[in-house]
């Protein structure tokens, strides 16, 4: 299968080459996939995107109009991706339905541990020499209220570290899951309502787009941490600054950002033009931003490029790629499982 991979990382390109073995002609570019660089999938059947790729409608047309049949990303999450577009010039689509959920749920914990004992304020004051400790108080994990939004794999593999620490868990999900006995599975509103620390691990559909806003914040606990290794948009930005800057919110750890699109995975230390509310959020010594770098560990990007070049394998056999398939019903003649377009947790 002739293929062209966008916004390639330096470190995917042996991970990828390993994984493909010679069989795929896969071209790997650093571009993202955008209505300029589509072009350079001419000739080629795929494209394999990354969840910053412009893949709307007018890039599928584009797409489309060259000839391409197929888009795998590399990530969980579509929603980067126009599947209604897709289905309309019947391409189809699939995702990396699981990989490695402990490198996210690590990560996620990572930031609550780095906020809740001022890990970053601790170690720039010792870089200056200023080794007191006055200003950097704590709290204990052990005894306090975790809520868990998503209880997919990743949600419940951040819930099983949180409690190792000795943490009560509460957990949602709309679907009608049993989660393990440790987890007490609740409405949102009190999970909002009796959480010290709130998780979110839910994908980005039109159920959960700005979950956490204004009113939604109003029901938490003065001085909850927020953490999320989600999708940017679960939190309508603006109001979660407004309750860091009231207090309402005490800790927030992003991994993830509303307006991350062409700002993360690029270097834009000489940039001019800086994303006012970003620089705002960071402003902050309680609030964590991290360049959506949860995912990133060695065996997760070996996953990912196994289960991309797994794909590729099936689509140039013309078989089913079963869990992977994230097409609309309307272009997933061969595929087995539907997406729902209601909540999913990843």
């Amino acid at each position: 299968m002739r293929v062209v991979a966008y916004s390639i990382k330096g470190f995917e390109k042996e991970l990828l080459a390993k994984a493909n073995r010679k069989k795929h002609d896969i071209t790997l570019i650093s571009n993202a996939l955008s209505p300029d660089t589509a072009a350079y999938a001419e000739g080629k059947d795929a494209v394999i995107v990354f969840t910053n790729d412009d893949v709307s409608a007018p890039v599928i047309h584009k797409l489309s109009d060259l000839g391409i049949k197929y888009i795998a990303t590399r990530s969980v999450g579509t929603d980067h991706i126009d599947r209604a577009a897709a289905a309309k010039y019947n391409i189809k689509i699939a995702n990396v339905p699981d990989y490695s959920p402990q490198a996210i749920a690590e990560f996620a914990v990572t930031l609550a541990l780095a906020l809740s004992r001022k890990v970053l304020l601790a170690a720039e004051q010792c870089k200056k020499h200023n080794f007191t400790i006055d200003n950097q108080i704590g709290f204990n994990f052990f005894n306090k209220t975790v809520g868990i939004v998503g209880l997919g794999n990743t949600g419940l593999a951040a819930a099983s570290i949180f409690k190792g620490f000795g943490c009560r868990l509460l957990g949602f999900d709309p679907a009608p899951i049993s989660p393990p006995d440790f987890i007490e599975k609740v409405d949102l509103e009190t999970l909002f309502r009796q959480s010290d620390v709130i998780s979110l691990h839910a994908a980005l559909v039109p159920s959960t787009y700005h979950l956490i806003n204004a009113r939604s914040i109003a029901k938490m606990k003065k001085g909850v941490m927020l953490i999320n290794t989600g999708r940017g948009a679960l939190i309508k930005t603006d109001d979660a600054l407004a309750a860091v800057e009231s207090g309402q919110i005490g800790y927030l750890g992003l991994d993830v950002y509303e307006h991350e699109k062409g700002l993360f995975f690029f270097d834009h230390q000489h940039s001019e033009k800086r994303d006012p509310m970003l620089e705002k959020l960071m402003c902050h010594p309680n609030v964590i931003v991290t360049p959506h770098q949860a995912f990133l560990t060695r065996e997760a990007v070996e996953e990912i490029a196994m289960q991309v070049i797994r794909i590729l394998d099936l689509w140039q056999k013309d078989k089913c790629i079963g869990r992977s398939c994230a097409c609309t019903d309307e272009c997933k003649n061969a595929a087995r499982r539907s997406i729902k377009t209601s909540f999913k947790s990843l």
